[in-house]
């Protein structure tokens, strides 16, 4: 600016010709920026000995394109490159779960002989990709060769979305229209109520579970439909609720209704654990239970609104984690961020994950970027031997690399594991046979694992003099390379630890390097 007023003072300023004027001002601009720019003194570097355990996951909305594919019909090629983009952003930014959604309005992101494939990958509901690939697949390969989780993330009863382009012959709306209800402002629901409902979204589930290596199912807050989905009036379900009471159901309409959410949450759960235990269930509803839950709160009563009763799930254990949108400040005191997580972790009985969602849509200045970060840290403080969160969504990563930096530098500059389920697993894997080689400037590493089946991570402690530290490698790496050396301080000892599906551990397999190995190096 001080350049910019200084040039003003010449005579000549209007005949400076206007592109070496812009040159200069921008030449002046990013000198400021370099000279005004300290470190971040958040971003200093924490040792860290033991590995952290934490559940570090951000959504990926593929309905009306918010996060991917960036928009419909795209060549298969463009489609993969966002993929991978995507996953590098992740890796790169030290998370360890994406939860990815493959049914947005009753139709596939992935190859299925009940639904069709979605408008929002090819633009024609139906449409498979050409040349043809399964992005669920592909989606899950790329995950896990970074040894990230991949949950399939799916809406249980919506069945058109006013982004969906136009009805077609093959949506549910017209292949099971006795299941459908319209919405008034376009938007089309399956009746939560209908049994059929219920059989049909349990066989999408349990057909993904089967066909696909998921690490986790995902639900989020639809379960009945927003008041303005349907301009404020009651959900149109009137005739089925006659016919309940004419044969003899006794249940008010709203516990009527919440019975058969309840029941499909119940009937889910069973039924993965029957087929893949390891297959995680994880819901996030609506941050609110009810109003007065705890007695400041303030909010949508989605027990009464949505009929989703959160707490009963949660109570039961009906699921493996509970994620409420949290998705409000810490001092918002209507709706404030550390109180309904504390209430959530009172109802936590069973004591299953929460691990809670927030808003990283705020994260465009460092106002919103601190609260983030202060959110991690209240959760770090509360949840301490198993916390995690989930990002909405991707598309903050994607936008912001002050956030990136405030992740990768500061509170996520340790890679994490996901803290383990012990009531899914306890058995840990078997331990790895281990192979070191010294060499003059590194000591080489490998492992070889007695069940591929049962690892999903490795874990590689190693200590120079007194000091350990820690790597974190996905199933397929198999070797490590270490400076015999590090500022003149030898490589001592080294650790292989092989970590399941479920987060066990096996044994640690030491390898102490000993006088005759150091001196190898030297040579």
């Amino acid at each position: 600016m001080n350049l910019y007023l200084k040039l003003r003072e010449f005579k000549s300023f209007s005949a400076l010709p206007k592109i070496l004027f812009l040159f200069i001002w921008i030449l002046s601009l990013a000198g400021c920026s370099s000279i005004s720019k300290k470190p971040n003194p958040l971003y200093k570097t924490i040792h860290r000995e033991h590995v952290q355990r934490e559940f570090r996951a951000v959504w990926v909305a593929t309905v009306a394109n918010i996060n991917w594919p960036s928009e419909p019909g795209l060549d298969v090629a463009e489609q993969k490159r966002q993929v991978i983009l995507l996953l590098d952003l992740v890796e790169k930014n030290n998370l360890n779960a994406v939860i990815f959604q493959v049914r947005p309005q009753a139709d596939a992101l992935y190859q299925s002989h009940l639904e069709p494939w979605s408008y929002y990958l090819t633009g024609v509901q139906g449409k498979a990709p050409e040349p043809f690939y399964d992005p669920l697949q592909f989606w899950l390969e790329q995950a896990h060769q970074r040894g990230i989780e991949l949950h399939a993330w799916i809406n249980p009863y919506r069945a058109h979305h006013i982004a969906g382009g136009e009805l077609s012959e093959l949506s549910i709306v017209n292949t099971k229209p006795d299941l459908i209800v319209p919405l008034k402002n376009g938007y089309y629901w399956m009746d939560p109520t209908h049994p059929k409902t219920i059989e049909h979204s349990l066989a999408v589930v349990m057909d993904i579970v089967r066909n696909y290596d998921i690490d986790g199912i995902h639900l989020d807050d639809y379960f009945y439909p927003y008041p303005s989905y349907n301009q404020g009036e009651q959900f149109p379900d009137a005739k089925r609720y006659l016919e309940y009471t004419e044969k003899g159901g006794e249940l008010t309409r709203d516990d009527w209704r919440r019975d058969a959410v309840n029941d499909f949450v119940k009937r889910l759960y069973g039924s993965i654990k029957k087929e893949k235990r390891h297959v995680k269930l994880g819901i996030s509803p609506f941050g609110i239970w009810r109003p007065n839950q705890p007695e400041t709160i303030r909010g949508l009563d989605q027990y009464d609104q949505l009929y989703a009763d959160a707490k009963l799930w949660l109570n039961e254990g009906w699921l493996d984690y509970f994620t409420p949108q949290l998705y409000w400040k810490i001092n918002q005191y209507s709706q404030s961020y550390p109180l309904l997580l504390n209430w959530w972790q009172q109802e936590n009985t069973k004591n299953r994950h929460l691990w809670p969602g927030m808003s990283t849509y705020q994260t465009s200045d460092s106002a919103g970027i601190d609260e983030i970060i202060n959110q991690i840290m209240i959760g770090r403080g509360m949840l301490m031997d198993k916390p995690g969160m989930v990002f909405w969504s991707i598309d903050a990563l994607q936008k912001n690399l002050d956030f990136n930096d405030a992740l990768r530098l500061g509170a996520f500059q340790h890679k994490a594991l996901i803290p383990a389920s012990p009531w899914l697993d306890l058995e840990p894997p078997e331990m790895p046979k281990v192979v070191i080689r010294p060499t003059k400037d590194f000591v080489a590493l490998n492992w070889f694992p007695l069940d591929t089946e049962d690892v999903f991570n490795w874990l590689v402690y190693y200590k120079y003099d007194d000091v350990w530290q820690y790597k974190i490698l996905p199933e397929n790496r198999r070797s490590l390379e270490l400076p015999a050396f590090n500022a003149g301080v030898a490589l001592v000892e080294i650790a292989v630890i092989a970590v399941d599906r479920n987060g066990n551990e096996s044994k640690r397999v030491n390898r102490v390097l000993g006088a005759r190995d150091i001196q190898a190096a030297l040579q």
